[in-house]
Formats: C-alpha cells, structure tokens, sequence
C-alpha cells in the first residue's frame, strides 16, 4: 500500500521571512512586466523590424496583462522614434471630386491651415477696397470714356454724312437702322417713296444701302470695341487684385517653399481667386420677382481655399500610439460626413475625417481581434490596407445603395503602421488556419503564458506588483504575512505549488477585496486574516450552486455513500465549472456483471450522454481487462457501468480509474470502501495518469465529509503525478495533520484496488495462476465460472438441437414409409 501523504505535501508554505520587508511601502516602484520573457522578446522583435508583413499578435488567456504590457512596451519604444508627418485635404481645381492629399513636417500642416485662412480673411477685405479705390475707378473710367469717345465720333460722322444724303439714323426695337427724310427732316413714308420716279427710288436704294454698309461696319467696329474694353477690364480687375493677392501668395510659397505640392497648389489658388473676384466684391441684394417666395441668396463659399487637417502631429513626442478600443470602419478608415440643406445631403473635402489608421500612420495601432472581426468590413479592409500600404477614405455602403450617389473619392495616402492584433489563443489558430492572408501580415505571435516558475526572484517580483497595485490604487499597505498568502494563492490559481498564477487581473482584485476588509477591520495593513477572508468572502458569494447539490446529498435526494463497503459502487470525482466557480462533487459510479457476451456496456454511451474521450476511457478499461485476465482464453462477460443520477453529459477520463474498481469489484464480488473516493485517469499499461481541477475534486469531498464527521477512514485516492499540483485549504491541511483525513498518491491501478478493498491484488505467479485470497484469483475465478456455464450452456445447445434433428428426420421417415 502506497505511504499516504504528509500534512506538508499538500500545500506550498510561503515563509514570510524571506521577504525583506515589512510593508509594501517599503519597495521602490517597479514597472517590469512579470513572467514574461518570451513574450516581451517576441514583441521586441516585432516592432523593432520594419519588414512588410511582421505585425503582431498578441495571445494568452484573460487577465495576463496583455494590454497593459504593450501599453508599457509601446510607450518607452515610441519616445526613441521621429514624429511622422502632418497630413492634409486641399481642393482639387482640376478635379474637384478627388481632394488632394499633402504631407509636411509635424506642425506644418496646422501653420499651412492658418496660412490659407489668413489669406482669404485678408482677401475678403482688402479686395473689396481695391475695387472701391478712386485709383481703381480712375482707371476704370479712363477705360469707359475711351471707348464711349469712340463710338460717339463714329456715330457722329455717320449721322453727318447720312444727312449730307438725305438719310437720317433711328434707333428701333432691333436695333439702329438707316432711313431716307424728307426736306423738313420728317421720314420718308412708304406711299410718297411710291410716288417718287424709278430714277429717285434707285438712287435712294443705292445711297442707303451703302450707308447701311456703313453701319454695320461700325456696329461691328463697336462690338469689337466693347469685347476689348471688357477685356481691358477684366485684365484691369486682375492686375488691381494680383496687387492684394499677389503677394500674400508669395509670402505663403516662401513658407511652403520645401513642398512641391503645396506650390502647384498655391499657383492653382492664385488662378481661381482671380477667375472668381465677383465672389469678393460686396453682393446686392436684389429684390424678388416674386414678394411672396423670397428665398435667401446663397453667400459666396470659400471653402475651396480652406485646408482640412487630417492629422496634425505639432504636439506628439515620438511615434504615436493608438489604442483603438472600438474599431468600427469609420472609426478605422475615417469618413466623409455629409450636411443636410434643403433635403440633399451636401459634402466637401472640408468634411473628411480622420481614422485611428491616419492618426496612427507613422506608429502604432493596437486593438482587440475580436472587436475586429465583430464589425462589418473591417477585417479585410485592414488587410488591404495593410498589404497595399495605404489607407483610403470611402463610402463603405455605397455598393449596397439602390441608387447610386455622387461622393468624393479622396486621395489615398501612403500607410506607414504596425499592426497590433490582441486575442485569446483559439482565435489566433483560428485565423491562422482558415486565412492564408493573415499568416501573410502577421508574422509575429507574442505568446503570454497563464503561469511562471515559483522563484525567489518571482516572489519578489510578485511582491513589487503588490506594492504597485497599493501605490496605484491608493489600497492600504500589505505586511509580510499577507503578500506570502497572496503567493500562496497564486500557486493556488495556477493549479502547481511550484508555479505562480500570471493572470494579475484575477490578483488585483484579491489586493482589493483584501484591502477592503483590512479597512473593516480598522487594521493599518493588510495581514494574512485578511487576504483569507477575501478568499472566504468570495466563495460564499458565489457557491450557492454548490451548497444546494451538498444538501441534497445530505437528504438523501442525491445518494452518495460515505461510510461502509459495497459491492460494484464507488464514489468517484467531478468538477463543475460554473464559469466564475469551480468546484468539486461526488458522483456515485455502479457497475453490473453477469454471464455473457456484450462486453463492458457503457450506458452512457448507449443513451447518447457520454462524450468521445469518456467512450475513449472506457475502451482502454475494456483492453486492460483483456490484456490482463484474458492471456490464454477469451473472456465471456457481460457488464455495465454507469454514473448514477446523472442528467447531463459526461466527458473525460478522470474517472477511469473509479470504473475499473468498480467493475472489479463487480466481478470478484468483492466489496468497496464507500469513505475513499477516486480520481485519476489509466492507460492500457494501468498506469496512473494525472488529471485536471484535483484540489476542487479533493475539497468537495472532505467538505461533504466534514459535515457528516470525519472518523479517520476518510480520504481520497490520487495520481501521484498530481501531488505538484496540490494547494488544498487549511482545513484539509489540519485534518490530514490530526489523521482524521488521508490523501493516498498511486502509480498503478493496483495499489488504488488494495485500498478500495483491504485486500492483496495479486501477482500472477509462474505457474500462470493468482494467488489464493488476492482480488485477481477472484476475478480469474469468477471469469472461468462464467466461461463454463457459457460452455455448458452452448454445450446443452447443440445437443438439444442434435436431438431435435434426429426427431425431425425420423419423423420424415415414417412419414415416407
């Protein structure tokens, strides 16, 4: 029989004194990310190249300090880097559909803004004035006058030379024309040009239709005359104004004068300013048509000389940093917004917004993967950014629209970013398997693991994060004792007494519940009675399911045997995890055996309860009886096995041990302690596997044992490969000290079977049998028993059929004769 374990195997002490502190006031502060140093190289090495393709992502289990790590790493990383360029949206005059974008030096871009506003608030004043400038008007008139003179000399010569020949110039609704007059200067009428003589009207057509001549000439002479003078006056405007814009233009392209773009753009500027001065000229109101609809005239805009700022980075030190906690596209990508006026929407390049991708262009961008994938577009969208190493700006929904509409299509500009993905580890594996692209973009995998070797070094550590938690969190300070049961709990979380718990989001909040009844309790620190009052407090708050399924045991409405021996029963061990509670119960295994040739019957798997790897233990138990009592003929035997007042699915192969006791017992009639409970997994060999959630397994059985009185023939039965992983509470602690509890530890299934049944196994001796009074006689005994009648049996068979035959063909004979 295996030595039952020591009071001190089951729980890893942290001694207080190898903590050089009093209280977590004492240590300085401390930044370093703990038990990481894999996944701090692998971060290293993925923002440190700068090779298309190697952006990261980062996994590990909730609460190992994924975010906060990166955080960290990112902020002392980016302050070593240069600050990227500003970007910016201008008009496009030759397209005004696609706005133009033009990167500058950080701050730029905001002084360009300024610039550019500076210039048309200038303009809108200024040139104004120049038009209502005596100067101005002057040169106007000069231009006018000109011209008027002109025409009144050419007029007044023709009307000289037509009154000379007996013509005079009228003016009509369609324009000036020549006609003849009489003497007195009155015009000639169509009945007295009738009674003139051919000779007279001849002469009369042939003068006028040279005057006309004439006329025509000089209207033609006139109009050309007026196209010069607006002309002129056009060149005029635009000389008076280039004297304003000029050299505000100049002083801006002196500014600009490092950026080719914003040049070509300034020239463009200079050009439509001058082909649209009315637009700066005071407007007057014109009065209605109509007094009933007035409609208010639309202003001049200038929007198309304003700059929109995508991304100004004056103020950032460093690479920037983006933590993008909502990645929707817009959110991503930007948009273009839109306004209402008069029911249509209206848009301009004013209205394009930035994205986390434009603010992070340059840097860095981390967010959560699921996040990303949750939202529409976003994923591949990302990813053709990411590979085509640019961000565009684009109505999203514009495909799925009934009607097509008229928007913007904004330049694209060039991306410069480290992706950072942040995930559980099934959606990394997810991603990697099922997307070849992703495995294309993201190179680097950062692997935060849940746990970190119990070291010296570690402890302190670990104690350095409590005191920065305190500082941070301005929690009461933790003395010695209660940091060690902090540790403690770690090593309890991570399930190993030679490991620690990494999931710090799980601890913090044990600092602070801790910290909250160290404040009830009117204590200046926090000692090790209240850390452990948090830990009690808290399974109080969420056991109930617990201590309902303990008192029905109790009633009996839920039959679990504890005291006493039985025959094919045996108490074996669960965990239910409720998600925010684990813990363990105790299911009563039964197994039935009996004459036949069905085999070992899993009734579970016959009513569709039971999962692969359970069906899985049961083969391998189904093998290990074989291997073991079937070595010269085969067995004839029917059993069945099956966890009793289960309702739901079962799977695992925790329990296989449990079964193979269990239908042992069975067949060599032996009985079971009903006080020890089973857990632990078998193979084929028999040897003893380790299994997971043991100390929950452990704890709900004592509790339940507990409370109907430990008498000392109480304990549980465990894979000794499991003892690592022991961190049971104190009060099993005590009772194995007192004797009133008992932990076994086993290797092989045998030494489990000596327990269960205070019997000798059995060697199979040379002679190919087992010794008497040992389990493996009965059960080899019990197999032949069963294998003779099963002969006899099919032995009667034939010779019941033999003289059946024999009755039938004599039958037939007589019948013949």
């Amino acid at each position: 029989m295996p030595e039952p374990l020591k009071f001190d195997e089951l729980y890893e002490f942290c001694d207080p004194d190898i903590l050089s502190f009093t209280t977590t006031d004492e240590l300085p502060e401390f930044k370093e990310t703990i038990g990481q140093e894999r996944a701090l190289h692998a971060l290293d090495f993925g923002l440190s190249l700068d090779s298309t393709g190697f952006n990261i992502f980062i996994l590990g289990e909730h609460g190992t300090g994924k975010m906060t790590t990166v955080k960290s790493f990112l902020a002392q990383k980016a302050l070593s880097e240069p600050v990227p360029t500003d970007w910016c949206y201008v008009y496009n005059f030759k397209d005004p559909d696609a706005p133009l974008a033009i990167s500058t030096h950080p701050g730029d871009a905001a002084v360009f803004q300024k610039g550019m506003d500076e210039i048309i608030k200038t303009l809108k004043t200024e040139i104004p004035k120049i038009f209502e400038s005596k100067e101005y008007e002057k040169q106007k008139n000069a231009i006018l006058e000109g011209s008027q003179k002109q025409q009144k000399e050419l007029f007044n010569g023709l009307e000289e030379e037509a009154q000379q020949k007996g013509f005079a110039l009228r003016k009509t609704v369609s324009g000036l024309i020549i006609i003849p007059v009489k003497k007195t200067g009155e015009p000639l009428t169509e009945e007295e040009y009738e009674l003139l003589d051919d000779k007279t009207r001849r002469k009369i057509d042939e003068i006028g239709r040279a005057l006309q001549e004439k006329l025509n000439d000089a209207v033609r002479l006139i109009r050309e005359t007026e196209k010069k003078v607006k002309e002129s006056l056009v060149k005029l405007e635009k000389e008076a104004a280039l004297s304003a814009v000029g050299h505000l233009i100049d002083e801006m392209k002196q500014t600009c004068r490092d950026y080719k773009k914003i040049l070509a753009y300034l020239g463009d500027v200079q050009d439509d300013i001058l082909e649209h001065l009315d637009d700066f000229k005071v407007q007057e109101e014109q009065s209605p048509q109509l007094p009933m609809l007035k409609f208010q005239k639309p202003e001049p805009t200038f929007t198309r000389y304003t700059v929109n700022v995508l991304v100004n980075n004056k103020d950032c030190k460093g690479a920037p940093c983006v933590f993008e906690s909502n990645p929707t596209y817009y959110n991503l990508f930007g948009r273009i917004e839109h306004r209402i006026q008069y029911g249509i929407a209206l848009t301009d390049f004013s209205m394009i917004k930035a994205g986390s991708l434009h603010k992070a262009n340059g840097g860095y961008i981390v967010m959560h993967a699921l996040d990303l994938l949750r939202n529409l577009f976003c994923y591949d969208a990302l990813k053709r950014a990411i590979r085509n190493r640019e961000v565009r700006i684009e109505d999203v929904w514009e495909q799925y629209r009934l009607i097509s509409t008229t928007t913007l299509k904004p330049e694209a500009i060039p991306l410069d970013v480290k992706v950072i993905l942040i995930g559980n580890p099934s959606l990394y594996y997810l991603l990697y398997n099922l997307d070849e692209e992703y495995r294309e973009l993201f190179k680097v995998k950062a692997d935060f693991d849940s746990v970190m070797n119990r070291t010296d070094g570690n402890i302190q550590k670990y104690s350095s994060f409590i005191a920065n938690i305190c500082r941070e969190e301005k929690l009461l300070p933790f003395e010695r004792t209660g940091v060690a049961k902090v540790i403690e709990l770690g090593s309890r979380l991570a399930e190993n007494k030679h490991k620690l718990s990494a999931k710090f989001s799980d601890i913090s909040d044990l600092l602070r519940e801790a910290s909250y009844w160290a404040v009830k309790a009117e204590s200046w620190v926090v000692t090790s009675e209240h850390v452990q009052r948090a830990i009690d407090e808290k399974i109080f708050r969420t056991n109930r399911i617990e201590d309902r399924l303990r008192e029905m045991i109790l009633d009996g409405t839920i039959i679990v045997d504890t005291s006493g021996s039985k025959t094919g029963q045996i108490n074996g061990l669960a965990v239910l995890d409720l998600g925010d509670y684990s813990f363990g119960k105790p299911s009563r295994i039964t197994a039935r055996t009996y004459a036949g040739k069905a085999g070992v019957v899993n009734i579970e798997r016959e009513t569709k309860m039971s999962g692969k790897i359970h069906e899985k233990a049961i083969l391998i138990i189904t093998n290990y009886l074989g291997s073991r009592y079937a070595t010269k003929k085969p067995i004839s035997l029917s059993a069945s096995i099956t966890f009793e007042q289960l309702y739901s699915m079962i799977e695992g192969d925790s329990a296989s041990c449990a079964e193979l006791y269990a239908l042992i017992s069975s067949i060599a009639n032996v009985p079971l302690k009903q006080s020890i409970a089973v857990t632990g997994s078998m193979d084929q060999n028999g040897e003893v596997q380790p299994v997971g959630g043991i100390n929950e397994k452990i704890e709900g059985f004592f509790d339940l044992c507990r409370i109907i009185g430990l008498d000392g023939s109480h304990g549980v039965i465990i894979p000794r490969r499991n003892v690592k992983n022991l961190m049971l509470k104190n009060e099993i602690v005590e009772a194995v000290k007192q004797g009133r509890f008992t932990v076994y530890p086993i290797e092989q299934v045998d030494e489990g079977l000596k327990i269960m049944t205070g019997m000798a196994v059995g060697e199979l001796r040379e002679d190919g049998i087992y010794p008497e009074g040992t389990v493996n006689y009965l059960v080899v005994k019990r197999l032949t028993e069963i294998a003779e009648s099963m002969e006899k049996k099919k032995g009667q068979e034939k010779e019941d059929d033999r003289e059946e035959k024999e009755k039938t063909n004599k039958e037939q004979d007589e019948k013949n004769t």
